[in-house]
């Protein structure tokens, strides 16, 4: 087994996972920390080392409000302890590799984590690497900034730092990515063949950097769960990516409103925490967080927009949503009600939106019409691609099995995590036997997408019991939903998605 391994920086060596065919690598440098000087920059390079670096632990985990002290959901699924350390020098990865030589080249998947790009972390407990690793695949998980200290845009760091003047959370992603790709041989990887995947805030993460123009020929295949969030609807301003001109303004206020400061050097001598908390009363009065912004150099054009018109990286992508998460409805008081809120969001294409068949249903004494965004979302983006004739595989999912326990949970957002690491055995739920099988289906998915581009198992492999997933595309609306019966794929749309997915394609 591979338990050290030479980096461009030093030697460092890693532990038996619990499976001793796999080794992890955890808190492995990939750059400078991002402090001082180094604040609000693009990430440096790390530094060199003597000897063997011990790599047997996870690193601070970003600097973010304290996690693990509240009582919501996902305080109880895996936002557990309160007292996980972290503070600002926190640009580390982490790796799991089965590999026993260096020459084995074997694909590699690198994920970044979600929560809306102020929260998150690699050492969350699904985030666990070993069960994909297990099929002959190399996985890391990269580390990144968050909140004001990753995604803040202000004028004086525009106009001295014109070539990186933003995204810096999505440069440490981008560094991790480039890290991998120069230094991966060495655990026995393949840099030729690298996924990059991600869910919420993470799969918007892997959405903006296969849009990124300078990308181009470092990842092969994307993965993006849940992370292209749409309402039809209404405009979300969190998911609007902003100008630098337009980040800036806000920027400025946090400068001088919050943190007391109107220079940069003196915003960079503040104590990290002390911006964190500073930062969370700006989100809270002004409802506005820092997320992805079109800086013209990292982000140019909306993320979304772009891939949607084929100027994207040449990748394969799988994508889809839960079912409850991100629901989109019109909700009125009478059928009247109804008609007049359509003619207001759907202006001329109202008629056509009230003549769809079956578009709304009754509630107590309301009417509305619900429909999954993301879900249109995805759909609409692969039905542009397949009609570009990229060449390549699209994939679409839906996710709706039974979640067990005592809150009636549903299928939220962010349970599937679960299933594709297939670490339902550290979940508290009381899962069975049939969560289990369609755990293994979704990660066998997964993992043969990784390898090759395709989720579907080969036709030699007579032990797979994976049904086929056929690529979605204009002619072909094929789908596969992952429910409480197994792996079960479908084809075509309600006509309330058909609509939806054609409407968010015009406008």
């Amino acid at each position: 087994m591979l338990r050290t391994a030479k980096t461009e920086n030093g030697i460092v060596r890693g532990l038996p996972a619990a499976d001793p065919r796999i080794t992890s690598f955890k808190g492995v440098p990939f750059a400078a920390p991002p402090v001082g000087e180094n604040r609000w920059r693009a990430p440096q390079p790390a530094a060199n080392w003597e000897g063997v670096r011990d790599c047997f632990e996870f690193a601070p985990i970003s600097v973010q409000d304290q996690p693990g002290v509240g009582t919501d959901i996902y305080c109880r699924e895996w936002h557990v302890d309160p007292d996980i350390p972290m503070g600002e020098d926190c640009l580390y990865l982490n790796i799991w590799t089965p590999a026993k030589k260096t020459d084995e080249k074997l694909p590699v998947l690198i994920w970044y984590f979600g929560g809306g790009f102020q929260w998150g972390y690699t050492a969350e407990m699904e985030f666990d690497g070993e069960r994909i690793a297990r099929r002959g695949i190399i996985v890391v998980s990269v580390n990144y900034r968050l909140g004001a200290l990753g995604f803040l845009v202000h004028p004086e760091i525009t106009k001295n730092q014109p070539e990186n003047p933003a995204n810096f959370g999505h440069l440490d992603q981008q560094a991790g990515l480039r890290w991998v790709h120069r230094n991966i041989a060495a655990f026995g990887g393949d840099p030729d063949n690298i996924t990059i995947a991600g869910q919420s805030a993470g799969g918007g993460s892997t959405l903006a950097q296969i849009t990124c123009d300078q990308n181009k020929g470092l990842i092969k295949n994307a993965v993006i769960m849940s992370g292209m969030i749409k309402n039809p609807y209404m405009d979300n301003p969190f998911f609007k990516q902003l100008s630098l001109e337009e980040a800036g303004k806000l920027g400025e206020e946090f400068f001088t409103d919050f943190l007391g400061v109107k220079t940069l050097e003196e915003a960079r001598k503040l104590d990290a925490f002390f911006i964190r908390d500073k930062y969370a009363e700006f989100r809270g009065k002004k409802g506005f967080m820092f997320a992805t912004c079109q800086d013209g150099v990292f982000c140019n054009g909306d993320t979304y927009s772009k891939l949607a018109s084929g100027k994207g990286n040449d990748v394969n992508i799988i994508a889809g949503n839960t079912v409850d998460e991100f629901p989109s409805a019109i909700f009125a008081d009478s059928e009247a009600d109804f008609e007049k809120k359509a003619k207001e969001i759907f202006g001329a294409d109202a008629d056509k939106f009230l003549a769809v068949p079956g578009i709304s249903e009754k509630k107590g004494d309301n009417v509305y019409a619900s429909v999954a965004g993301i879900e249109c979302a995805v759909k609409n983006v692969f039905t542009k691609l397949s009609e570009l004739g990229t060449g390549r595989n699209y994939y679409y999912y839906r996710f709706n099995p039974d979640i067990p326990g005592w809150d009636k949970p549903g299928s939220f957002h962010s349970v599937d995590l679960w299933f594709w690491f297939e670490t339902l055995a550290k979940c508290w739920r009381p899962f069975v036997g049939r969560h289990y099988d369609l755990a293994r289906q979704m990660c066998d998915y997964i993992c043969n997408f990784i390898k090759k581009g395709d989720p579907n198992a080969d036709e030699d492999d007579k032990d797979s019991d994976l049904p086929e997933w056929r690529t979605y595309s204009a002619k072909d609306k094929a789908e596969m939903n992952f429910i409480r019966e197994g792996s079960i794929p479908t084809t075509g749309n309600t006509p309330l998605v058909d609509f939806i997915t054609d409407y968010i394609g015009r406008n």
